[in-house]
């Protein structure tokens, strides 16, 4: 049927006024967000938090979806490179576990060089810009980061000395946590978190170096009696996005993702702290005992452990080094 110019008019003015609709629907930028931690643990909370944000700033222009518990194949140590090159469009990475390919990132895990997280957060003031760069050399950005609370270790054996634990096999999600471990007298077995609750329950492991919040997702009382505030090391998660993919969400987007990240970062940073005290009480009413590290022995710690200062600089470079001096600068440490 052949149209009058009136009526082709009216046709094509009215298919435009849908045009908009549809553009929009097939311009929306849909993203994998992978996460090794499972949906009661917090830092996927906040990542499920984030990604509902994101979708209202952008009026459904970015959609995330989180995938928790590992459940897209990556373990914790293979997120840095599976967001470099593509396999996952953006990740929750814990810094420490990626120092083979970025040794800075495990700064935070000197042993007993971060006390609280006030502390925490001026270390972060000098570390985050150089966590930037190593994050544009591994084609991401980060949008945000969010700190485990401290890490204590858990086990059985109930002692007022270090060498009372010394022979213990004991999990550590790093190297530089291993180090400490194998200083201390126990020894350290390197594994990720999704292996860690299996290696207890077939003994490949006595014990495990994590933090409160970790050892409720592993429900650590069905295996152990206690755990020991050795406030010991730090680190942090930090959800980043494969560049290639940010450069294609509009430039208006992008300022709408970062601004919610700056802005939901401090209080998710506070759900960390409260995450801590509410996961220690948790275990306790799970049946563990929670120990206050004596004086004497908590410096006998420090001083075995002294040593790992150095040895993180000598791998990190000369750049950690001064990092470290204007943290202990500005905190009034020699």
């Amino acid at each position: 049927m052949k149209l009058g110019r009136r009526t082709a008019l009216k046709v094509s003015a009215g298919a435009a006024m849908f045009a908009p609709a549809i553009v929009k629907a097939q311009a929306a930028t849909k993203l994998d967000l992978a996460t090794v931690w499972p949906d009661g643990n917090y830092h996927t909370k906040n990542a499920k938090k984030f990604a509902e944000e994101v979708g209202k700033a952008t009026n459904g222009g970015v959609v995330i979806t989180v995938h928790s518990g590992g459940s897209l194949g990556y373990k914790g140590p293979e997120q840095l490179n599976a967001v470099r090159d593509g396999l996952v469009p953006m990740a929750d990475i814990l810094n420490i576990q990626q120092v083979g390919d970025a040794p800075l990132l495990g700064i935070e895990g000197v042993p007993f060089l971060v006390g609280n997280a006030d502390e925490l957060k001026v270390l972060q003031k000098y570390a985050r810009p150089e966590f930037d760069k190593i994050a544009t050399k591994f084609n991401q950005t980060i949008l945000y980061t969010v700190p485990w609370p401290t890490q204590y270790i858990h086990c059985n054996v109930k002692t007022d000395t270090v060498d009372g634990l010394k022979g213990l096999k004991i999990r550590v999600p790093d190297r530089q946590a291993g180090d400490m471990v194998n200083l201390l007298g126990m020894s350290a077995v390197q594994i990720p978190w999704g292996e860690t609750v299996p290696a207890l329950a077939s003994g490949a492991v006595v014990g495990v170096s994590t933090s409160s919040v970790s050892g409720v997702d592993g429900k650590f009382w069905e295996f152990l009696k206690v755990f020991y505030k050795t406030n010991h090391v730090w680190s942090s998660q930090i959800v980043t996005i494969n560049n290639d993919t940010w450069k294609k969400i509009s430039p208006a987007n992008q300022k709408a993702i970062t601004d919610l990240a700056a802005k939901l970062q401090p209080e998710f940073w506070q759900v960390s702290i409260d995450a801590d005290q509410t996961s220690a009480k948790r275990m306790i009413e799970g049946g563990m005992t929670m120990i206050e590290v004596p004086p004497a022995m908590l410096a006998d710690m420090r001083k075995r452990t002294a040593s790992l200062e150095k040895a993180f600089i000598d791998r990190a470079g000369p750049v950690s080094a001064d990092i470290i001096a204007k943290y202990k600068k500005e905190l009034g440490r020699s």
